[in-house]
């Protein structure tokens, strides 16, 4: 007598469905503690508004502030910059290494920002911005003049009389 084996679909889909995640991971994400790390050197922001200016943080430690370039143009704010890599040590010396080095660029749109009066700051690591809002253009009721003329006209009683 032969053994039957049954057939379970739904096993042989997550099979599938595992191997498939592997690749997109290996082929995506590098292995396995890599998607820890920031790939696409962007900078992380926090972007908060007031009634009256936006505030702009971005932790960006061990840089020097010469070493940023900030601009504001056509409603975008754009931060770049390098992290000098460190050579004190040598590459198989270390045990961890999670610090990031390298070049970021990171933009951001801000609309309806007074220019002129943006402020920057740079202590402890982090970048603090200030972007003014500029005068909210506000609603005005038109006033339409001119005379008004009345045009008045009479009516005839056309009923048919028979």
């Amino acid at each position: 007598m032969s053994n039957l084996i049954r057939w379970e679909p739904f096993r042989e889909m997550m099979t599938m469905r595992d191997a498939l995640d592997r690749m997109y991971q290996n082929a995506y994400l590098g292995t396995r503690w890599d998607w820890l790390r920031e790939r696409d050197g962007s900078l992380a922001l926090d972007v908060a508004e007031t009634k009256d200016e936006f505030v702009v943080k971005a932790s960006i430690p061990g840089i020097d502030p010469k070493d940023l370039e900030v601009t504001y143009d056509n409603n975008v704010l754009t931060i770049k910059g390098k992290v000098k890599e460190e050579k004190d040590v040598e590459e198989d010396q270390y045990r961890v290494r999670e610090r990031r080095y390298g070049s970021f660029c990171r933009s951001v749109s801000i609309p309806s920002v007074d220019v002129d009066n943006i402020e920057a700051t740079y202590d402890a690591g982090v970048l603090v911005m200030h972007l003014p809002k500029v005068e909210e253009a506000k609603p005005k009721k038109i006033e339409i003049t001119g005379a008004s003329k009345v045009i008045e006209g009479k009516s005839k009683d056309v009923t048919n009389k028979k």
